[in-house]
């Protein structure tokens, strides 16, 4: 773990896990509504654009984290 972690006090830590969690539930409702899309259902192409930027900045942020599996991974364009 990071020095920066073990620093913080234990409600910090566990508002830090409680902010996690929410990030992988979110994650797995985004994952689960666009495996049902299909790509008629997105009939606004810049709407589409939008989500993918949007996806793209988590995935940059990700890659930031310590220790993140993502580090080093190309982006694709």
């Amino acid at each position: 773990m990071s020095d920066e972690f073990d620093g913080l006090d234990a409600t910090e830590k566990a508002g830090t896990g409680a902010a996690l969690t929410r990030c992988r539930a979110l994650a797995t409702k985004i994952g689960n509504e666009l495996r049902n899309k299909r790509p008629e259902h997105f009939v606004d192409k810049s709407t589409l654009a939008e989500v993918h930027d949007a996806l793209e900045r988590a995935a940059d942020v990700l890659t930031t984290v310590k220790g993140s599996p993502t580090r080093g991974r190309q982006r694709h364009r």
